[in-house]
């Protein structure tokens, strides 16, 4: 198993002014002449982290990271019940990191991330293929409204007294009703104890079907600091509820318009959260696009996983 590449400490950092009063935080590290390569966080909501930077090449690589709307070190922050979130949309991510890329003069940019990552980066490739140099993806998702179903409802199958909580964390709800929308209320809600206890509800939801990659350890939502895991339900509730504001299946229907991006999706076929299917109808949707199933990794991926995204972007930066 391979190691990650050494700590590396961004040469260049700022705050971006993307408009409606938001400020997105961004970095850049590694080879100021390097391949230009934007790391897109998942979540919606996570933020982006040290550890990313140590997926490439310091040698090779202009690495780019930055905070979406609303986490991170980006301000207003989420995790303050004041900050609206009126103007987070996929729509206004995907201006953001057009803004970003003229702000840093790069012309053209490799995107990695996963997960959510994923979806933003299909999206914004679809509407700037000219923009894309290369796709890698580890953990596939599109955030259809099928997707959102099954990871907030029908994998409840696999944990019913979880399930269970989690629908109770959502009074009123039916099962077979709205529940990500309902959470989305309740984050609103001005009761600050019924926001945090919708929080709480809901990373135990997260952390519960992830249990199995874990085996059992502190889970990865649940434990993070307060501000931060209340960014990450408020917006993840929020994008969720609305499909991503993406017309149901539109990124695999163009999924054409990636042609000529070579692409390298990742994904682990005992991922419980996003099926294997979804990253099967990728690759068979973008013929440019290699498929690798790693068989004994999860939604969080693990050693095989990591030398294959590894190897991957290795290989990028040597094309």
């Amino acid at each position: 198993m391979r190691e990650l590449y050494p700590e590396i400490e961004p040469y260049e950092h700022g705050m971006l002014d993307v408009g409606d009063g938001d400020h997105v935080y961004w970095e850049v590290c590694g080879n100021p002449d390097g391949r230009p390569a934007l790391v897109v966080h998942g979540g919606p909501g996570s933020g982006c982290r040290p550890r990313h930077r140590r997926y490439f090449d310091p040698e090779r690589y202009r690495v780019v990271l930055f905070d979406q709307r609303g986490c991170g070190r980006s301000t207003p922050h989420a995790g303050d019940p004041s900050t609206g979130v009126r103007h987070h949309t996929i729509h206004h991510l995907i201006a953001d990191m057009e803004l970003l890329r003229t702000h840093l003069g790069i012309d053209r940019w490799l995107l990695e991330g996963g997960s959510w990552g994923s979806t933003l980066i299909l999206a914004y490739a679809q509407r700037h293929p000219e923009r894309v140099t290369g796709i890698v993806v580890p953990a596939v998702t599109t955030t259809r409204r099928s997707e959102i179903d099954w990871l907030y409802r029908g994998v409840g199958r696999f944990f019913p007294r979880e399930w269970e909580r989690f629908l109770a964390g959502a009074p009123g709800t039916p099962p077979d009703g709205d529940v990500v929308g309902a959470y989305a209320a309740l984050t609103e809600h001005p009761d600050p104890a019924v926001r945090d206890r919708a929080v709480q509800e809901w990373c135990a939801w997260e952390d519960a079907v992830v249990s199995g990659e874990t085996h059992g350890a502190p889970g990865p939502y649940g434990d993070r600091p307060s501000a931060d895991r209340t960014a990450l339900v408020r917006l993840c509730a929020h994008y969720f509820s609305h499909g991503a504001w993406l017309e149901e299946g539109q990124l695999l229907r163009e999924a054409h318009r990636l042609a000529g991006i070579p692409g390298v999706l990742i994904h682990g076929r005992l991922d419980l959260g996003s099926p294997l299917a979804t990253a099967w109808e990728l690759s068979r949707a973008w013929p440019d696009a290699e498929l690798h199933v790693v068989e004994d990794a999860g939604h969080l991926g693990g050693g095989t996983t990591r030398d294959t995204l590894l190897a991957a972007l290795d290989r990028f930066a040597r094309s």
